[in-house]
């Protein structure tokens, strides 16, 4: 009975580690992922129960000297096998115990398996510089010796700065390299385009491709402008696009600023270590674009070992956003001259809030003036000009246009007003 009651005691401390487990999984889970948790370990702790209620008979059968075998002899105990995961499990139970015990062990199987499910859909993709893979290779093979003489003499300082602020997992040498390659492939396809051009016309109407047959001087004057612009146009646009992606990021965080700032004031009032209130908006998936820039000072702690203050002060110059930059700078003063972080975070995010129903204010403001705007050019203008057709049509007189071209005109007129509207209203609202 000794091996039985080892092989229980060794079942039960299994199942306490993934009590354990699951009780380290509950601070970071959502609301739906937090019910089956708890429905989980009550019950792995009914299985613990029913196991220990086993322990006393198993003890009883214990003895120093060994007993004579009796024929047939009847216990209330009853040993059990069962598979759980890539192990078998032996325990020994009392007899009425075995359908409890099953009926548990069913309920926590379930249980287990749509966690385990769950964690697979939720499982977070981590982004890391890898070695540079197709283009990039490719870009490294023509331009990254140039690139990288470029850089040492103290050209693209800007673009470095850019890119690191945009979370841009490139390289910066590479990325440089990869903007004269994709100018330099842009040339030569222009360059073939313009001799296509030169050569040929192209027409909507069938055959589509035809010979050329004018003046080439007066031609080439016409599309001699392709090939320098086209490279230009490319290297701008690839060198810029930091700045833009900049931009797009830090306005995003500014969206979530002023909540996760509340969200901080109300987890230091409970005097938690000022490095755990990073580590706990980090974890926070309701701040996708902020805690990437958390988790940029959590890195400079772990990673790097530097202190608060320091992380603080190293990702406040490489963040996109400058009102983040100001609260980072903000929090590592309040650490090193001993204020209060709470009271610092309170009036942030009474600062923060103001900032954001001013935002709220001056789009409403915004979407009044349009929506007169609306009314006069959408409902008054169709008006007049269907009032401007029917005189048209009455009156006979030829504008160069059927009624019917000039009904599809002035409904195509109006769809593109509509379209306009919309976009500008939708670039000018604020996403919170």
């Amino acid at each position: 009975m000794i091996e039985e009651l080892k092989k229980n005691i060794e079942t039960e401390i299994d199942i306490l580690r993934e009590i354990s487990n699951y009780s380290r999984r509950f601070d970071y889970a959502d609301k739906n992922e937090k019910k089956l948790l708890i429905e989980a370990i009550i019950s792995l702790k009914n299985s613990m129960k029913i196991i220990n209620n086993s322990i006393p008979s198993i003890l009883t059968n214990i003895s120093i000297v060994k007993k004579l075998p009796i024929k047939n002899e009847i216990t209330n105990l009853d040993k059990i096998d069962y598979k759980r995961g890539a192990s078998e499990i032996r325990i020994t139970l009392k007899s009425n115990d075995k359908a409890k015990f099953f009926k548990e062990l069913s309920i926590s199987e379930g249980l287990i398996r749509r966690l385990k499910a769950r964690s697979k859909i939720k499982k977070e993709k981590f982004e890391e510089f890898k070695a540079a893979r197709g283009y990039l290779k490719f870009s490294n093979k023509l331009f990254l010796i140039r690139a990288i003489k470029l850089i040492k003499r103290g050209y693209f300082n800007s673009l470095s700065s850019e890119l690191r602020k945009a979370n841009i997992n490139i390289l910066f040498e590479t990325y440089v390299a990869m903007i004269f390659s994709s100018a330099f492939l842009s040339f030569i396809f222009s360059i073939a385009l313009s001799f296509f051009l030169l050569f040929f016309n192209i027409s909507s109407t069938s055959p589509f491709v035809t010979y050329f047959n004018g003046d080439y001087l007066s031609r080439l004057a016409y599309i001699f402008w392709i090939p320098l612009a086209t490279p230009i146009i490319v290297f701008a646009s690839l060198y810029f696009y930091p700045s833009t992606e900049k931009s797009s990021i830090a306005r995003k965080i500014e969206q979530e600023l002023p909540f996760a700032v509340i969200h901080m004031s109300a987890i230091s009032g409970s005097g938690i270590e000022p490095s755990k209130i990073f580590k706990i908006i980090g974890l926070n998936k309701e701040y996708p674009f902020l805690r990437k820039e958390v988790r940029k000072v959590l890195n400079q702690i772990n990673l790097y070992g530097y202190d608060l203050v320091t992380a603080l002060t190293n990702t406040s110059k490489n963040t996109p956003s400058s009102k983040l930059a100001e609260l980072f700078s903000g929090i590592s003063t309040t650490i090193h001259t001993g204020g209060s972080l709470q009271e610092f975070f309170e009036k942030r995010s009474e600062g923060l809030l103001v900032g954001y129903r001013l935002e709220r204010e001056k789009y409403t403001k915004l979407a009044e003036t349009f929506m007169d705007i609306y009314i006069s050019v959408i409902i008054a203008t169709p008006m007049i000009l269907m009032l401007l057709l029917v005189l048209i049509s009455v009156s006979m007189l030829h504008v160069g246009f059927s009624q019917t071209q000039l009904t599809i005109l002035i409904i195509t007129l109006i769809a593109l007003i509509n379209i306009i509207f919309l976009g500008f209203l939708h670039l000018k609202q604020p996403a919170y």
